[in-house]
């Protein structure tokens, strides 16, 4: 996700390991070491334990004693099934809030994004993809009141973007989201909630 000069720091290189992470750069299990990740950044050991901590508590990272820290495992099968229901649940959850309540004008930041996606699917640029299949939902999910949401889903959806492999083509993901967004801005709520079963998966 695109850095700007609001975000700090630690922020920024929390930002550019958790895209390696979900894009299979830094896959699971891999240790992570203060030492290097300074060097590679150029800064001091403190923002980089700072960035631990942060990603952590996104469920990227594990920190075990007397083993450091390591990018966390990729959830059993079950796991995975229970981790896409609470997803689903969230989403749902503000699917059904919002369809019928917000308008185009409200949507104009989604649409972009969904803009956004098409570009990443025709150049076949999967990295990208990953990076804007999140901010497209987080966007919709910004919609509901309160920040509470956010917090929640967060931890969920990347814990389940772990090694995540998509199969098919990927131009199928723009049009999945599109049904979405589409959906919602015609009110039509039991579409919106069939489009994104279709497209968590």
């Amino acid at each position: 996700m695109t850095d700007t000069i609001f975000r700090t720091l630690p922020e920024q290189i929390a930002s550019h390991l958790r895209q390696d992470i979900i894009s299979g750069k830094l896959r699971p299990d891999t240790p992570l070491r203060e030492q290097e990740l300074s060097e590679r950044f150029g800064v001091s050991r403190g923002p980089i334990r700072e960035v631990f901590r942060q990603l952590t508590q996104q469920g990227l990272l594990v920190t075990e004693a007397n083993k450091g820290v390591r990018v966390a495992s990729q959830p059993s099968p079950s796991v995975r099934d229970l981790i896409r229901n609470l997803r689903l649940e969230i989403e749902t959850f503000v699917i059904t809030a919002i369809t019928g309540k917000v308008d185009a004008e409200d949507l104009v930041h989604t649409t972009s994004i969904l803009d956004q996606i098409k570009l990443a699917c025709e150049q076949e640029d999967p990295d990208t993809l990953t990076e804007l299949d999140l901010m497209f939902h987080q966007s919709i999910l910004n919609l509901y009141e309160g920040t509470e949401i956010i917090a929640l889903w967060l931890p969920i959806v990347l814990r389940m973007m772990l090694d995540y492999q998509r199969h098919g083509e990927l131009i199928e993901s723009y049009y999945e989201h599109k049904r979405i967004l589409e959906a919602i801005l015609t009110g039509n709520t039991t579409e919106a909630i069939a489009a994104l079963q279709d497209n968590i998966k």
